[in-house]
Parts: structure tokens; C-alpha cells; sequence
């Protein structure tokens, strides 16, 4: 998506012209402008300079956006706000006329405050007085009459046309009646000079600029603070770094590092661009990243980010992603298109003010007419009118939805939840199912020793050494849990030799004059007797979807360790808060079913889908999608095809790049309660954008009839322009105040979830069932149930297996398959076992 700066833009109706006029231009796709921030997403082929003449031709300006470094800088910030000084200043020089103004007209004529002589009983001086201050007020703010009218000429009438025609109307009217006035003194009419006093309008012309001034100032300030959260983090870029060059050391703009450059971050010092760690130890601060306040400790080979900060160590490190790619310019991109966006509830008021100042001035001429047809005065009949145009407020519509949107991703991006789109923001709270990944997103992701089963006549610590010693040398997963955590016991390893992978088996080595062996049951079987109540607890822990290591030292059974990739500890809070809130919850994996269910029971999910691969999690995800909308979270490449599919991708931050490409919505601190903690702030910013909406639609329902008059036979109420300004000036101030609201909304507060209301009560899946095969295996030599378990055990390995059924008694084993496998493979698995299959 392309970015640009659009100028000259006041209310919804203005926004609503640029993004007609750019989605015309051959080759753009699509074209999203935000009144909030002044900027206009554009997607397509189309060159710069088309569109940039497109925005010119309907009466605006445009330039391409700068990057986000470069945009850093004050006196580049797109964001800054340079609107409210000025129109500060604006505001003080029209109060300061304007206080005068009311001085002659109101505080004269109605409570007798006392005039120089020079004008007693002098009525055409009086009203000249006021002409001229209120020429010099419309002088001021003559930046309503230059846009209102040039968007008029466009035929694109905007906010500014209603503010122009309704000031300049009274003005104009105000001006006649002087005129007239000065024509009756001549004639020594002073009944009809009394008279034409009573018709000037200079003050309402005057006063609507001024409180209308008054009201965009307010918007102004307030808008400003709902960008608060962007700004924060383009003042995080760092501006200088410490690179080294020939050796020594050489300060440089921070946009100026390249990849490979290495540079040097002391204690205190913020790390410029993204890299890895070449020397040093250090604790990082990640809290403008991530916003966890707990600082992670950093070593060689570790990769550090720009804009955090280093407390402790000194560090060398060589750069790995820079300018706008590092992971602050990422967020800060995904922020700044979030605000860029459009969600599809903007649509509704998009419509609306497409034709809604058109409508406002048919509105007030009709009003005019009718008040003139049935008698009244044309000053009655203009000021109805004029009212009717400026209580008439289509920026409290076009403000509604994206002050929200843009105040609900800051919140976001500073609790470590990027929503790439105002779509995403959107459509998450409407979420019903959610998919969740099993490795790394509800477990770990890397394998932790979970129990220690030492043999009779064994300890534990015994069985660690002997553990240790032996998976010292051995690269696979496994071995390193067990590393770990005879590293965290304190045990020291003792030093082997001969050391030798068997594959599928295990490992063998020699400590001193003993022969160690470590591997499956199948492998350890023939080096050494096993106890009928440790293989007992052995298939129990494998029914717990753990992987029991057996362990023996010169022909005798040491031990069992089991190893699993445990559940996140924040996994099970997460699942239930998600169920809280009416989701229910599938866990996709392509581990077998068994090692899936266990799991699953821990984390409490609704449903488990097991052995799925990458393309399956694809078709599982559309076929819940036909129950309700979708959101999977994962990690891994081979989540993007499911993140690609679900109504919402949520990657989970640590995650690779490509699954981060993929997802609507990007957890920065790897946590899954954030994914019911996005859920929550999506819910609370759309039911925000409701109140604005509903604000917008029913100020204009109730106060354009009120100011056409329509309450006066009925009640009396009869509405003055400058009244009507007034309303005007605060609506969307009220507007912006409310989506300000949610920068105080908790995103981990659960007492006030609610269950949305949900058709998808349970989950019928049937993918399973679909797609279930049988094979049956006629299996001779099974004598027990002691050989039932070990060919179940053995067929279930299989990640294609559901289940195996198996009876020694009849000489089977029915195998349930959820995909297609090698049957060969199945039958030699078996026979290796020391089983005949036919």
C-alpha cells in the first residue's frame, strides 16, 4: 500500500470526494482516505502522478508520505499537529473583534451599555461598526469561505459550504438591510430605520465563524492525542549509532547503517536497527516493543531489535535489518495503515456523507421557502435557514469510526498487539471459532524433561548423570531437554567415549569401563531387562502424549526420563477466557491423535483435530468457516495457508516472518491470553464506533428539523443560528472525546466479558469422519495383552494413525486412518516388533 499526505480536507464529504476521484484513476485497486490523519492508502499500479492529479482535479492537495524515519523528525511529522496553533491564533484575534461586535449589537440594543456620543441616536454608524468588524472576523477565518466555496465549484460541497453559505447568507442579508436603513434615514423614516436595526445578522455571521473556530480547535486538540500512540513510536527511532569502521568507532544517522555494518551499544544506550548479538552480554529492555516492563537477558547469538534498550553490558553487534526494515519501522508501518484503512462500518457513514451537505442546502432552501410562503418576515425565514445549515455537522459522521479505530490500535501496539487493517480491528471482536496451533502457540515448542522415573536401587540424580553424560554428545531435540535440565540441577557430565547414534533407536557410548545405552522401549528391550510396572508407567506417560527415554548401564534399566513439549503456562487461562467470552476453541495439530487428546485435555480446548498437515489445516479452517467466522493463530510456515484462510490470522510474535506476512493481527510478546486481550479491545472499539455513530446520525436527526422550524407551531422552540453554531462546533468535539474513552479500556480485565450471542453452540466438525479409512492387519504371534499394547503402541506412532484396535485373541489389529499411508511401512513396523503380519 502506498501512502500519501492529502491537504485541504475538512469533513467527511471532503474525504468522500478524494476517494471517489483516486478510485477512478486506471490502476488503482483500491483506495482508502482518513479525514483523522490526512492520509489516503492507495493500492494498484498506478503512478504517483496520476494520483496526485486526481486529488488536485477534485480540489485538493497531495504529496507521497515519507518513511517512518525521516517522518520522526519534528519538522517532518506528518502527524504533528500543526492545526491547533493556528487555529489558536484564528481563534483569539475573532473573539478579540468579536467581543466589540457584541458590544454594538446585543449589548447596546438590548441592555442599553452606554456608545460614544458620536453614536447616539446614530443607527447607519452603529451598523457600519458592525459591517466592518464582522468583514474583518470573516477576513480571519476566510479559509472557510476559500474551501467551502472552491468545493462548492467542484461540485463536491463540503462542511465549509455550509458554513460559508449560512455566515455569508446572514452577512449579505445584514449588509441589504444597512443599504435600506441608510435609505429610510434619508427619508426620515426612523419607524423603518428601528426596524432594518432589528434585521442585522452581523453578529450570528460573525459569531457562527467564531464558534465554529472554536469547535475545530477542540477537534483539533483532540484528534492530536488520538495519535498520540503512532507518535510514541516514531520517537522511539534512535537518531545516531555507534558503528565501527577500520576499527575504530564512528557516530552516523541511524538511517545511514547497512546491513552487515557492525556498531556497539553501551549501558544506557538505545540499539539503533535490528541485529544479532557478535559480543557481550547485556539485559534488554523490550518495552517499546513488546510492552513487557521485564528486561530479557541477551548473549552472543542472540538477536536484539531497534528502540530497545540496553541496561547493563557493553555489546557488539552486526546489523541484520535496517531502515524500514527493522521491527519499530514494521510496527509503526502496520499502526499507520491500520489508521489508513477503512473498517466496513465507515461504509454506512461514508454513504451518508456522500449526499448529506447537498441534502442540508436543498434542506435549508425548501426551509426558506416554506417559512416565506406562509408569511413570515425574510429575516424569520433566513434565519431558519441559516440555522439549518450550520447545526447541520457531517464530521461528527466522518470522525466516528476512525478516531476510534485509530485510538483502539495505539492501545493496542502499546500492549504488544499490532492490528495491520481497521478490517481486523473490526472484525476480530465478531469472532466465534478459534484455531489454535499446538506447537509453540498453546505448548512450548521445544521439548522439556517432565518426569523422572528412576529404576529400584537407583536416584534420581544418578539417572541425570547417566543421562547427561550419555546426551551430551547427541544433537537430537530430545537430548537437548535433557541437557537443560541437568544444567539447571547442577549435575556435571562426566565424559564418554565411543559415542554412536543408532538411528531409530537410540544411543550408545562408554563412561569408564560401564557401556551406556539410552533410547526407545523397542532398543532398550534387548540391552536390558525392564520391570513390568516401570513399562506400566511408561505407556501411561505415553498416553499423556509424553516421550518416555529408557536409560541402562551395563544390562541393567536405569531409568525412564520422559520428554514433551509442555503447555504455555498462560495456555489453559487463555483457552478458558476465550470460552468465557462464547468462542470455542479447536486446536489444530499434525501430531498423532493420542499425544493431540492429551493435550488438548490440558489446555481445556472445545475440540482436537489431530494429524493435519499443512494444506488439511487449510480445508479444516474453511470448513469452520461455514459455522461461523474464523480466527487461527499460529507461528510457523506452515500456518500461513490457515492464516491466509481464517476471517482472522493472528500470528504469534515469535514466530517466522512468513506466518507474521500472513496474519491480521501480530501478538508482539508471544502471549496467548493477548489473543482473548484482542477479541476484547476489538469488541470495546466497535461498540465505541456505535455510540459515535449513533451520536453523529442522531444529533443531525433531532437538530435540523429543530433548526428548520419544524417544533414552532407546536412548541414555540425556535433555534438561533448562533446557537445552532455552537451545537455544530461541539459535536464532533463529543465524537472525538468518546473514542478518547478507550484509552483508559483494560484489555486483560475479564469480570466484564460477555458471551456474544452465537449460533455455533457446538462445533460440528466432520473432516475426520469424511475422510476415515480402515485397514485391518492379520497379525500372528501375539500371545497377551502385553502384546496388544506394544503393536497398538507401535501402529499409533504413525502420524497418519487415528487409532489401532488390536486383539491377540482374534489375531488383528483394525488401524483408523485420517489419511492415506504406506501399508508396507505399517506391516514392517510390526514385524520389527518380532510379529508376523500377513
Amino acid at each position: 500500500m502506498e501512502q500519501y499526505h492529502v491537504t485541504g480536507m475538512s469533513c467527511a464529504a471532503c474525504s468522500a470526494r478524494v476517494e471517489k476521484a483516486v478510485s477512478k484513476v486506471p490502476g488503482v485497486t483500491a483506495c482508502s482516505v482518513s479525514l483523522l490523519t490526512n492520509s489516503m492508502g492507495v493500492e494498484g499500479t498506478a503512478s504517483a502522478e496520476d494520483i496526485i492529479h486526481a486529488v488536485e482535479q477534485a480540489g485538493y492537495g497531495a504529496s507521497p508520505k515519507q518513511d517512518s524515519r525521516s517522518a520522526s523528525s519534528a519538522d517532518s511529522d506528518p502527524l504533528a499537529d500543526h492545526e491547533t496553533p493556528a487555529l489558536k491564533r484564528r481563534l483569539i484575534a475573532s473573539v478579540g473583534f468579536l467581543v466589540i461586535l457584541m458590544y454594538f449589537s446585543m449589548g447596546h440594543m438590548m441592555w442599553g451599555w452606554p456608545l460614544p456620543p458620536f453614536f447616539t441616536d446614530n443607527h447607519v454608524a452603529m451598523g457600519l461598526v458592525q459591517l466592518l468588524l464582522t468583514i474583518i472576523i470573516m477576513v480571519i477565518n476566510r479559509k472557510f469561505f476559500v474551501s467551502g466555496f472552491s468545493s462548492l465549484l467542484h461540485r463536491a460541497p463540503n462542511m465549509d459550504t455550509l458554513v460559508a453559505l449560512g455566515s455569508g447568507a446572514a452577512f449579505v442579508y445584514s449588509t441589504y438591510a444597512l443599504f435600506a436603513m441608510t435609505d429610510a434615514q434619508v427619508k426620515g423614516n426612523m419607524d423603518a430605520v428601528m426596524a432594518y436595526m432589528h434585521e442585522f445578522y452581523f453578529e450570528s455571521a460573525a459569531m457562527i465563524l467564531t464558534l465554529i473556530t472554536v469547535g475545530k480547535m477542540l477537534e483539533a486538540r483532540s484528534k492530536g492525542k488520538t495519535t498520540d500512540a503512532l507518535k510514541g513510536l516514531m520517537r522511539l527511532s534512535p537518531k545516531t549509532a555507534v558503528v565501527l569502521r577500520n576499527g575504530k568507532e564512528v557516530t552516523i544517522p541511524a538511517e545511514q547503517v547497512q546491513r552487515g555494518d557492525q556498531f556497539v551499544v553501551r549501558p544506557g544506550e538505545s540499539i539503533p536497527v535490528d541485529g544479532v548479538i557478535l559480543e557481550g552480554q547485556s539485559a534488554i529492555n523490550e518495552s517499546a516493543l513488546t510492552g513487557e516492563s521485564i528486561p530479557v537477558d541477551k548473549a552472543q547469538g542472540d538477536t536484539v531489535s531497534a528502540a530497545t534498550m540496553n541496561q547493563s553490558g557493553f555489546l557488539r553487534c552486526e546489523a541484520t535489518r535496517v531502515g524500514e526494515d527493522t521491527t519499530l519501522s514494521q510496527i509503526i508501518r502496520m499502526v499507520s495503515d491500520a489508521a489508513a484503512t477503512k473498517a466496513p462500518i465507515a461504509k454506512v457513514a461514508d454513504k451518508v456523507s456522500g449526499v448529506f451537505v447537498p441534502a442540508v442546502i436543498a434542506v435549508a432552501i425548501v426551509t426558506i421557502l416554506v417559512w416565506l410562503l406562509v408569511g413570515q418576515t425574510v429575516g424569520f425565514a433566513l434565519a431558519r435557514g441559516i440555522s439549518v445549515l450550520v447545526i447541520s455537522c457531517p464530521c461528527a459522521l466522518g470522525l466516528a469510526t476512525p478516531v476510534a479505530i485509530m485510538v483502539g490500535s495505539g492501545i493496542g501496539a502499546k500492549n504488544g498487539i499490532l492490528f495491520k487493517t481497521a478490517v481486523s480491528l473490526e472484525e476480530a471482536g465478531k469472532i466465534q471459532i478459534v484455531a489454535l496451533d499446538k506447537t509453540g502457540t498453546i505448548t512450548c515448542g521445544e521439548p522439556r524433561v517432565t518426569d523422572i522415573l528412576p529404576a529400584d536401587g537407583t536416584t534420581e540424580e544418578a539417572l541425570i548423570s547417566l543421562a547427561y553424560a550419555l546426551e551430551q554428545k547427541s544433537e537430537h531435540p530430545l537430548a537437548k531437554a535433557i541437557l537443560e535440565y541437568a544444567q539447571s540441577r547442577q549435575i556435571t557430565a562426566e565424559e564418554v567415549t565411543a559415542f554412536q547414534a543408532l538411528p531409530g533407536n537410540g544411543l550408545s557410548a562408554v563412561l569408564g569401563k560401564s557401556t551406556l545405552y539410552g533410547g526407545n522401549l523397542k532398543f532398550i528391550r534387548t540391552k536390558a531387562a525392564i520391570p513390568p510396572e516401570l513399562e506400566r508407567q511408561a505407556e501411561q506417560l505415553s498416553e499423556a502424549g509424553k516421550t518416555p527415554l529408557f536409560f541402562s548401564k551395563d544390562n541393567v534399566l536405569i531409568g525412564i526420563i520422559a520428554v514433551a513439549d509442555v503447555i504455555k503456562e498462560e495456555s489453559p487461562e487463555a483457552i478458558r477466557q476465550l470460552q468465557n467470552m462464547g468462542i470455542q476453541v479447536v486446536m489444530l495439530t499434525g501430531d498423532n491423535a493420542r499425544t493431540a487428546r492429551a493435550i488438548g485435555r490440558q489446555a481445556g480446548v472445545n475440540e482436537v483435530i489431530a494429524g493435519v498437515l499443512p494444506d488439511g489445516k487449510e480445508a479444516v479452517i474453511r470448513q469452520l468457516a461455514q459455522q461461523g467466522k474464523v480466527a487461527m493463530v499460529g507461528d510457523g510456515i506452515n500456518d500461513a495457508p490457515a492464516l491466509t484462510r481464517a476471517d482472522i490470522g493472528i500470528a504469534i510474535g515469535a514466530g517466522t516472518d512468513v506466518a507474521m506476512d500472513a496474519a491480521d493481527i501480530v501478538l508482539m510478546k508471544s502471549r496467548l491470553t493477548d489473543v482473548p486481550a484482542a477479541i476484547r479491545l476489538s469488541r470495546a472499539t466497535l461498540r465505541n464506533i456505535h455510540e459515535n455513530l449513533f451520536w453523529a446520525f442522531i444529533y443531525n436527526v433531532i437538530g435540523i428539523p429543530l433548526a428548520a422550524g419544524v417544533w414552532i407551531p407546536l412548541f414555540g422552540w425556535k433555534l438561533n443560528p448562533m446557537f445552532g453554531a455552537a451545537a455544530m462546533s461541539l459535536s464532533s468535539f463529543c465524537v472525538v472525546s468518546n473514542a478518547l474513552r478507550l484509552n483508559f479500556f483494560q484489555l486483560h480485565r475479564t469480570d466484564r466479558d460477555k458471551k456474544i450471542k452465537s449460533a455455533v453452540q457446538t462445533l460440528q466438525f466432520t473432516k475426520q469422519e469424511e475422510t476415515k479409512m480402515e485397514l485391518v492387519l492379520h497379525i500372528q504371534g501375539m500371545m497377551c495383552p502385553h502384546c496388544e499394547a506394544t503393536v497398538k503402541k507401535t501402529l499409533e506412532a504413525f502420524p497418519e494413525v487415528s487409532e489401532a484396535v488390536v486383539s491377540h485373541k482374534e489375531g488383528t489389529a483394525v488401524v483408523t486412518l485420517h489419511t492415506a499411508v504406506d501399508e508396507a511401512a505399517l506391516k514392517q513396523a510390526v514385524t520389527d516388533q518380532g510379529y508376523e503380519v500377513q
